[in-house]
């Protein structure tokens, strides 16, 4: 099996039992392949996105515990470190995961947008949350401008809610 598979199983793993987390991460993984393959990604980039995609809220279970809250913003403080854990042990370089635990520390974070594979991350996230969130359609509209650069993710964003 190799890493990226790896890391989605563990993924799923780490989540047992809890079919709305893995139904979310796996959703947004899906828009950000779908994506990155549309921007033409490198592999490298890719591989990096997808694992992130895969990981990017594995902060919630320790924010619930420890804050009650599920927050984005106690997310990207306590992902980063349980992430950076479980990618040592799939094997991935120092590099790979200091540029995964920087995107997981960020992936609420809708200014200073720091690379296409962040940019890529944000929208697929918002892309799942729209409609998990059931964002009404004037603040879609609001936000469209704001958050979505790839030509991709604003007709996926556009397909899903009209906007």
């Amino acid at each position: 099996m190799d890493k990226k598979t790896q890391t989605a199983m563990e993924m799923i793993k780490y989540y047992s039992g809890d079919t709305k987390r893995i139904e979310h991460f796996m959703k947004v993984h899906g828009y950000a392949r779908l994506i990155g393959e549309s921007v033409g990604l490198d592999s490298y980039t890719m591989e990096l996105l997808e694992v992130t995609a895969y990981l990017h809220d594995i902060g919630i279970k320790v924010s619930e515990e420890k804050y009650n809250s599920s927050s984005g913003y106690y997310q990207q403080i306590e992902g980063p470190a349980i992430a950076e854990e479980m990618l040592l042990k799939i094997g991935y370089d120092k590099n790979f995961i200091d540029r995964v635990c920087y995107l997981i520390s960020r992936h609420h974070k809708y200014s200073n947008i720091d690379g296409i594979d962040c940019q890529i991350l944000i929208e697929s996230d918002f892309l799942v949350n729209a409609v998990e969130d059931n964002i009404s359609m004037d603040t879609m509209k609001d936000i469209k401008d704001k958050i979505f650069k790839t030509e991709a993710g604003k007709k996926i964003l556009s397909s899903l809610r009209g906007v």
